[in-house]
């Protein structure tokens, strides 16, 4: 029994240690992967993973091993900020992998990317043809930017000489039937709006709502479970 106890400690304890890790690394570590990036979460993993099943490695053994690490990352981002030089090394650079709508083999070749991987990773950005593709970048986390040809590429308020609309995020004010109280004083309602709005469409009850969004023409868009 005290092992089992043991292991779920070093466990919850890993997880903590992880996550504070990970806020002070930044999300970039998940967001925007790189290939060190996916080193660094790997051996963070490995560290707690291994530690928490090893008799031998007590809980401090498993803090230590994780802030030193973290702090090596740590300093490693720092350094790529302030030297350019050094974020070709650690992160990658992006690779033009088609140039004026002709694919560039050799750079296929060099980041070991096949043609089905090419096109597949196009067809995610919305165009299902190459001969649509003008441009084609491959990032350093493996995500691909595409700039169409311009009789592919979608009109904009300017090309059509339309007038400019300001743009409102929209607000979230209820998930899984519970309010979001501090964007219903963002959004400039109260409760008794929202109750109202609901009631219109036949909600009394907020356990019905799956997901309450508010717009800027000050409607309630509501998806009920």
């Amino acid at each position: 029994m005290n092992q089992y106890l043991s292991i779920i400690t070093e466990l919850v304890a890993g997880l903590v240690f992880l996550f504070i890790i990970i806020q002070i690394l930044g999300k970039t570590q998940f967001s925007q992967l790189t290939p060190f990036d996916f080193i660094s979460a790997l051996i963070l993993g490995e560290l707690v993973g291994n530690a928490a099943y090893d008799d031998e490695i007590k809980l401090y053994h498993i803090a230590i091993a994780t802030v030193t690490w973290g702090i090596l990352i740590y300093l490693l981002e720092m350094i790529t900020q302030k030297f350019k030089g050094m974020r070709k090394f650690l992160e990658g650079e992006p690779h033009i992998v088609i140039h004026k709508g002709k694919i560039k083999f050799k750079v296929l070749k060099k980041i070991k990317l096949d043609l089905n991987q090419l096109k597949s990773l196009i067809r995610q950005q919305g165009y299902f043809s190459i001969q649509e593709v003008e441009y084609a970048i491959m990032e350093t986390n493996g995500v691909i930017s595409v700039l169409p040809k311009s009789e592919y590429d979608l009109p904009k308020r300017n090309d059509l000489n339309l007038p400019s609309n300001p743009v409102i995020l929209p607000v979230t004010l209820m998930i899984d039937g519970e309010v979001v109280y501090d964007n219903l004083k963002e959004a400039g309602v109260d409760e008794k709006w929202l109750n109202n709005q609901l009631a219109s469409q036949g909600i009394t009850n907020y356990k019905d709502v799956l997901y309450a969004e508010w717009s800027s023409d000050n409607n309630l868009f509501v998806n009920k479970y």
